[in-house]
């Protein structure tokens, strides 16, 4: 045990002999959830909740059902880029929470959904951020789920920690972008994944590219892509590029992530079915 340890297994990396064993939490008795997948990166704005909307709403055009699970309680951002503004309900008992279900039929919870008005800020510590992501797994009715993606913040803090111990993840997908400074903190995104006995599904470069409009080349305005280089040295597949495109973001703006088309994806969309 450290000299420093507050007995506080669940926010704790460390596999210490004193360590006790962490319960998975339920989720509500009315939620049948088969896969959980979280969406991870070491750094803010590189396209996590762009990826988590693809990917769901991607796999709800396959047939299955879908949900988004806004785990980046600070600054979300999914309730947006879905169209969905509408303030989620109570059951009648005010035992549980209802989520908000776009027009694809993904259903989606994120805190921007319970404030009066969605640009207040949250300005909440650490445990109370913790709390809001546990409390929108167990006392949300989701219903029958085959897939929730849970649209993480930036970083390796105490909700990453927090979903990796206390949630049935399946796995994870770590999203980055060409910057060199971001493939470093890639490296620890896995690493730490490692630590923690929770397998990395695959990994996208978002903003990968720009395709020109009129010669159809692909320009790497943001540096030289290494997502493959990055994925051959963890051993991770499959590996995808995203590009960078006026049109994904006017439909992100919109509200209407579901009118995108990403075949890039279909590698990581076929792994996911597989599970």
């Amino acid at each position: 045990m450290s000299e420093t340890c507050n007995h506080d297994c669940a926010s704790c990396a460390q596999n210490c002999g004193d360590k006790t064993e962490i319960q998975k939490i339920k989720p509500h008795e009315h939620s049948k959830i088969k896969h959980v997948i979280g969406i991870l990166s070491g750094k803010g704005g590189v396209g996590k909740s762009l990826v988590s909307g693809l990917l769901a709403s991607e796999m709800a055009k396959k047939g299955f059902k879908c949900a988004v699970l806004d785990a980046d309680i600070t600054g979300p951002s999914i309730p947006k880029i879905f169209g969905v503004h509408q303030r989620v309900q109570a059951t009648p008992d005010g035992s549980a929470i209802l989520p908000a279900t776009a027009k694809n039929g993904v259903k989606i919870m994120s805190l921007n959904l319970l404030l009066e008005d969605e640009t207040d800020p949250v300005i909440w510590r650490g445990t109370l951020i913790n709390s809001a992501v546990t409390q929108f797994w167990k006392d949300v009715i989701w219903g029958d789920i085959d897939y929730m993606f849970i649209d993480m913040p930036p970083g390796t803090g105490d909700v990453t920690m927090t979903v990796f111990q206390m949630l049935p993840i399946d796995g994870i997908i770590i999203v980055t972008s060409p910057q060199e400074l971001v493939g470093m903190i890639v490296d620890k995104s896995v690493k730490m994944a490692g630590k923690m006995n929770i397998s990395v599904l695959g990994l996208v470069e978002n903003m990968s590219y720009l395709k020109c409009p009129d010669c159809g080349k692909e320009m790497e305005i943001f540096g030289k892509s290494r997502v493959y280089e990055t994925a051959g040295k963890f051993n991770i597949s499959p590996a995808v590029r995203l590009p960078l495109c006026q049109q994904t973001a006017k439909l992100c703006d919109e509200g209407s992530i579901s009118q995108i088309e990403e075949p890039a994806l279909e590698p990581l969309l076929s792994k996911l079915a597989t599970l």
